[in-house]
């Protein structure tokens, strides 16, 4: 009853907090951006964990540089017709070292986003790109602390100076990621390190954000993979429609996302909040319309699958032929912006 009250106000607030910008892209001028509702007496606020009581959050990974970041997002949100919730970025494990950008968590840019009323959502890998092989993390060395002086403790520091509350993750799709980085046993250590190693430190800002790839195939990896509900503020995964990408037939938005949902309230979680931190669709060149009839099932899916809180789009491509999985046209962002404008993903920050 009170989501469903909330629900209804919220889009009375939409409906008359919109403001008109000029493009900054080829959408043209006079694309519409829509501001977002500010809580009704605290009862839609997020809560301590950046869960939104009364609908789900809309974020998107935008493709960027390090340097061009809120540009990048100001683009896209003309384009789809809205502010992002949620702006999502990588980091690696590198040293933080002169003007390298890559291991520091909480760049300028991001700030200058997130104080442009985003959340981020940092994922954090054990990589070093473009580093040696010797350069390379492993689990094993995470969890061991041998990173602790140089990379974790550095970064901790920096967040918690930050102050505001971030999401962060550590090495989504950790299912992919094994034997390479070591066992499932040593990635639940180096997870909870790092956790405990942030607590240690006075860091009490992070909402500790787990991200599988949700794939069933490996369902019983990722049982072992999970830290522990301790350690999981939300839980996550990334499921597609592939599509000609993995040679796959077309799949629906509700058939990527249930089967995987269903299956994470049965064997990880029947309560954290949930989050699709990666979903979108290849393109069918065969039946143009198709990706924008994709788009348009999300809001009616996402409202029947409990505890999602929050809904990523990625725009960009995967490696491998036909692995565009970026919005492909107008008639698609067309449908995509009226799927994120439905009141269920427009919650107030705060």
């Amino acid at each position: 009853m009170v989501a469903g009250l909330c629900t209804v106000l919220t889009a009375v607030l939409a409906a008359v907090l919109i403001i008109r910008h000029e493009s900054a892209d080829d959408s043209g001028p006079g694309q519409t951006v829509a501001s977002r509702p500010s809580a009704l007496g605290g009862r839609c606020a997020p809560t301590v964990l950046l869960e939104p009581p009364c609908g789900a959050w809309f974020g998107a990974f935008v493709p960027h540089s390090k340097g061009n970041l809120a540009q990048k997002v100001s683009a896209y949100e003309q384009k789809v017709g809205r502010k992002l919730d949620i702006v999502y970025t990588y980091h690696d494990m590198s040293l933080v070292q002169g003007g390298r950008l890559e291991g520091q968590l909480l760049t300028d840019e991001e700030k200058r986003v997130a104080a442009d009323d985003h959340l981020l959502l940092l994922s954090w890998e054990s990589k070093w790109w473009g580093g040696t092989k010797a350069q390379q993390p492993t689990w094993k060395q995470i969890a061991d602390g041998d990173l602790d002086a140089s990379v974790i403790d550095v970064q901790a520091r920096r967040v918690k100076a930050y102050g505001k509350k971030i999401f962060l993750s550590f090495d989504l799709e950790m299912d992919t990621r094994t034997p390479a980085s070591g066992t499932p046993e040593d990635y639940v250590r180096a997870y909870r390190h790092i956790h405990d190693r942030f607590r240690e430190l006075g860091v009490t800002n992070v909402v500790w954000t787990w991200i599988t790839t949700g794939y069933l195939g490996h369902a019983d990896l990722i049982k072992r993979m999970y830290p522990g509900d301790d350690y999981a503020d939300w839980v996550a995964y990334n499921q597609y429609n592939y599509y000609k990408c993995h040679r796959a037939d077309w799949m629906s938005f509700a058939q990527t996302q249930r089967a995987t949902h269903d299956w994470i309230r049965r064997n990880i979680s029947a309560d954290k909040p949930l989050m699709l931190s990666e979903f979108g669709t290849a393109n069918d060149p065969s039946r143009p319309d198709r990706q924008a009839e994709w788009y348009a099932q999300v809001p009616g899916v996402l409202k029947s699958l409990t505890g999602v809180k929050a809904a990523l789009q990625w725009n960009y491509r995967d490696p491998g032929p036909h692995c565009d999985l970026a919005v492909a046209g107008d008639e698609s962002w067309d449908s995509l912006r009226k799927a994120v404008s439905d009141p269920y993903l427009n919650q107030p920050l705060r």
